[in-house]
């Protein structure tokens, strides 16, 4: 416990350095929310990384969904790597850059707003992204529940959360974007050594990988498909690969890293240094929780009593005590990159796009600063409020909301952001459509998961609403059929100055030309 807790401590120390050390770089609104779009492909590229993998992966997914694929659920980090970094970094990286910059827009609700023509899309966009970005934040506490009862038996977890939230939000308002991008790249360090470290413990207590693939196929809660390619349920396991893989080129605080980006040097090494760190984080989560039913962990119905959340904590129960603070860093770094690129992405959001287009009056820089500020503020308190909540009262809504909120997002937005890059056809109507259908769709499966009405009897919608996974990636999938085919048909809603806006695609440039006299 007590090199844990110096552990913690130290790594609690350099990150609030980093916030107050970062200061000259937030001294107006565009270097606070997206440090004067001059970050490098290293920050970048971490903050992308660590923004992307939390601890409600490491803890919560790993474990559930090495529970059901087994070694198979590796495939969810492959996917993560080539499809949510890899693709999203080729395609969206960009354009994006680009576009939002000629835009001057500074956040996605923004980008809706001007890229659009519309002071009602930006405002929507703006609701929807606060609305459920404060559940998808409370989840992020989760994963560090159990882990911190091992850890530090005795200190409630409450403090933990509190204490977290505390020092989350110190550097983020003090430093601002380039305090996030500084410390997730620190915290993607702690993570990639993090994770190497913990795989080769956990199966050296197998007798390495081989005799961890032979136990597993073997095993009291293994078997064959366990350790085959595909695992048990190939069908359901791709489904998990989409919605975590596709899910985030929706998702604002994801996206918003490449209005960032320096230049388009940046944009190529960020690509393939993102893409490293997806596969050796991701992919080692999820090959890390295959390996899970080898552990003495109580199963009733072919479950863990525990919940799948007991399962990662009772696997490292038993490694040595620096393993262990390492794991500790490891998860506080996780959840610490993403609830700052949460609450930063909210904020924003809410100050920029939602209170100053309502307002008469421009409101000044140094006011939109304080606003973004105390919002920072007010989002931690109420995600920390509800994460508490959550643990000591198991609400079932809290928690089915938590599931519903990567799907309404992704689905929401995802559709109209990437067609809006590529294409000068899509209207407002198709936008509008969108949000309607992501959010719509994934309010009815909260409903489901509540149990107010059941629709398990009904073929095609039992297969939709199944769980929050199943509807996410029809919410996706439904979006990106739907915004081409409204817009067809609502021509007439079409933004006006589409082609102003994408010549900044097809801008010149001079250069001089120095002559070569050779020899």
């Amino acid at each position: 416990m007590i090199i844990t807790l110096i552990m913690t401590v130290a790594f609690f120390a350099v990150m609030v350095i980093i916030g107050i050390r970062s200061k000259s770089h937030a001294q107006d609104v565009q270097g606070f929310v997206l440090g004067s779009r001059n970050v490098g492909p290293w920050l970048s590229a971490f903050a992308y990384g660590t923004s992307y993998f939390s601890a409600v992966i490491f803890v919560g997914y790993a474990g559930q969904f090495g529970w059901k694929f087994g070694v198979a659920s590796t495939w969810i980090g492959i996917g993560n790597a080539m499809i949510g970094s890899l693709l999203a970094w080729l395609i969206l990286g960009r354009r994006t850059r680009i576009m939002t910059n000629h835009l001057g827009s500074k956040t996605m609700p923004d980008y809706f707003g001007t890229r659009f023509e519309s002071k009602k899309l930006k405002i929507s966009a703006s609701v929807i992204t606060f609305l459920f970005l404060i559940p998808y934040t409370a989840s992020l506490y989760n994963g560090l529940s159990r882990l911190f009862e091992m850890a530090f038996p005795g200190i409630p977890y409450s403090v933990c959360v509190i204490l977290m939230a505390v020092l989350t939000g110190t550097y983020v308002v003090i430093g601002g974007y380039m305090a996030t991008a500084l410390n997730d790249f620190i915290q993607g360090m702690l993570m990639l050594i993090g994770i190497v470290a913990v795989i080769l413990a956990v199966l050296n207590t197998n007798g390495g990988l081989m005799g961890s693939m032979q136990a597993l196929a073997t095993g009291k809660n293994g078997g064959w498909e366990y350790a085959s390619f595909f695992g048990p349920e190939p069908l359901f396991l791709l489904f998990v690969v989409f919605l975590t893989s596709l899910g985030t080129w929706g998702l604002p605080q994801m996206v918003g890293k490449f209005y960032a980006i320096k230049n388009e040097d940046a944009v190529k090494k960020g690509t393939v240094i993102s893409t490293l760190f997806a596969i050796v984080v991701a992919g080692g989560c999820y090959f890390l929780g295959g390996f899970g039913r080898l552990f003495p962990i109580e199963t009733a119905n072919g479950a863990p009593v525990g919940g799948f959340d007991s399962i990662i904590p009772t696997m490292l129960s038993g490694l040595s005590p620096v393993i262990i603070g390492i794991v500790i860093v490891l998860v506080l770094s996780a959840s610490m990159s993403t609830l700052s690129s949460l609450v930063l992405t909210s904020s924003s959001t809410i100050a920029l796009d939602f209170i100053a287009p309502l307002r008469k009056k421009e409101i000044k820089e140094t006011k939109k600063m304080l606003m973004m500020r105390l919002f920072i503020v007010a989002f931690i308190i109420i995600s920390a409020v509800i994460a508490i909540v959550q643990y000591n009262s198991n609400s079932l809504f809290i928690a089915q909301m938590m599931g519903v909120s990567w799907g309404a997002l992704a689905g929401a937005f995802l559709a109209p952001f990437l067609y809006g890059l590529y294409s000068k056809r899509i209207s407002k109507a198709a936008v509008a459509v969108s949000f309607v259908w992501g959010v719509g769709l994934e309010v009815v499966q909260l409903l489901v998961s509540l149990k107010v009405f059941d629709v398990s009897a009904i073929p095609v919608l039992g297969f939709v609403f199944k769980n929050s996974l199943y509807s996410g990636v029809f919410a996706m999938v439904g979006g990106l059929i739907l915004v081409p085919i409204v817009s067809i048909l609502t021509g007439s809603t079409r933004p006006k100055e589409t082609d102003a806006m994408f010549e900044c695609y097809n801008q010149n440039r001079t250069v001089g030309i120095t002559d070569n006299l050779g020899k």
